[in-house]
């Protein structure tokens, strides 16, 4: 059963303004099936998956459209670049909006090509796997998130039915649409294969990964390290690989869509403070599957239980900013004295900070660092703590508690 994405409105807007579409994201976040959803009857799918489309569209693009005619949906369209001219002169040739929408599983070469043949000709959007509004049915009323006063009315949230038990179970499995919809799917066979296929469809082809072995436990450092400042020192050590190796793939990973590097809050004004990234798994199903936790249980009661909660919790945010069509305007916040925020939403020239803590009773300890934005000559925002709680309440004058359930 097809459920609702965040993301559908924004896809009809850009194509209503863009010739082209790029949907852009992980394998298996669900991009073929949104579009192929949105599509009208006129639109022609086609996949590159397919090794004889692939080897038409690469040996002999000017034939490819001819079997092929706009308007058109081409699926993995990184796999064959050599597309992108030919559809700059159909694009230049018609003028007309939502003549062809492409998805792609790894920008980081894609964007290149893009940048070079179709600047100014496309819209490019950006998919994560399933956000809880969205796995509840209410993709459509999900909204960037940013923390009001109103939240700290102190009335209870209603639960949505999410206990600890059922957001560590959501947190385990993932949130790519085949497993989080699907309880029947094996988790862990589930993401044996996704990994094994994306070994050897994806970076294989774009790092030349000679030792398998080096690149899983590669793998598993980065998902063991999420919520934590990068360090490609201690993941080229735990890999046994070198230094440049280790920044390689980890640009590999983030450029598919696996990881997500927060940066750092900084201007002119603070270079006291840090300059190192923040790195998340964007998915904690593939996150846990790779640390090895064997049970939602174990995962909650676990060494990660609060790495994996933040992990997932940015990974909302993420979403309810992706899904809209909108940048996230995210940073950390560290300083030289060690006082750190796990998150700052900056909108409008107005910072909101917030605190991710797996706890359900938050207190005015937990915001007592939002003080150290004063120095920044910025205006501050309500600010919060997302948590376990039942309720939301103030924490201060400009801080509240922000049950988790509030982001389903």
């Amino acid at each position: 059963m097809y459920r609702t994405r965040t993301i559908e409105s924004f896809i009809k807007k850009a194509s209503r303004q863009f010739p082209v579409l790029i949907l852009t994201g992980a394998r298996q976040v669900g991009k073929t099936t949104v579009l192929r959803h949105l599509s009208a009857e006129n639109r022609v799918y086609v996949s590159l998956d397919d090794p004889l489309v692939l080897n038409l569209a690469k040996s002999d693009p000017a034939l490819f459209f001819q079997r092929f005619p706009a308007t058109l949906m081409i699926d993995e369209i990184q796999y064959a670049p050599e597309l992108l001219p030919y559809i700059k002169m159909e694009v230049d040739r018609v003028h007309k909006p939502g003549l062809f929408w492409l998805t792609g599983s790894q920008q980081f070469h894609m964007m290149k090509n893009v940048s070079e043949s179709l600047a100014g000709r496309a819209g490019i959007i950006h998919l994560l796997g399933f956000s809880m509004k969205e796995l509840s049915g209410k993709g459509d009323e999900s909204h960037p998130f940013i923390p009001s006063r109103e939240l700290g009315s102190g009335k209870a949230v209603s639960s949505n039915g999410l206990t600890l038990k059922k957001l560590y179970e959501i947190i385990w499995r993932g949130s790519y649409p085949s497993i989080a919809l699907n309880k029947k799917i094996d988790r862990d066979f589930f993401y044996s294969s996704y990994v094994q296929t994306y070994l050897q469809r994806d970076i294989r082809d774009l790092a030349r990964v000679g030792d398998e072995m080096s690149f899983i436990r590669f793998l598993r450092a980065v998902a063991a390290r999420t919520g934590q400042m990068l360090n490609l020192a201690d993941l080229a050590r735990d890999a046994d690989i070198a230094a440049n190796t280790s920044k390689n793939w980890l640009s590999l990973l983030e450029a598919s869509g696996v990881v997500y590097l927060l940066e750092p809050f900084h201007t002119n004004l603070t270079k006291r403070f840090v300059k190192t990234p923040k790195l998340y798994m964007l998915d904690t199903g593939l996150c846990s599957y790779l640390t090895q936790w064997s049970s939602p249980e174990t995962l909650e009661s676990g060494a990660m239980s609060g790495a994996i909660f933040e992990t997932f919790v940015l990974a909302e945010l993420l979403k309810s900013y992706w899904h809209n069509g909108l940048d996230s305007p995210f940073y950390y916040f560290r300083d030289k004295d060690k006082k750190e925020i796990d998150l700052l939403i900056i909108r409008d020239g107005t910072i909101y900070p917030l605190e991710i803590k797996k706890t359900s009773s938050p207190d005015k300890n937990d915001v007592r660092n939002f003080k150290a934005l004063d120095k920044l000559g910025m205006k501050v925002g309500m600010g919060g703590v997302i948590c376990l709680s039942g309720q939301s309440l103030p924490l201060g004058e400009m801080a509240v508690s922000i049950p988790v359930r509030i982001l389903g």
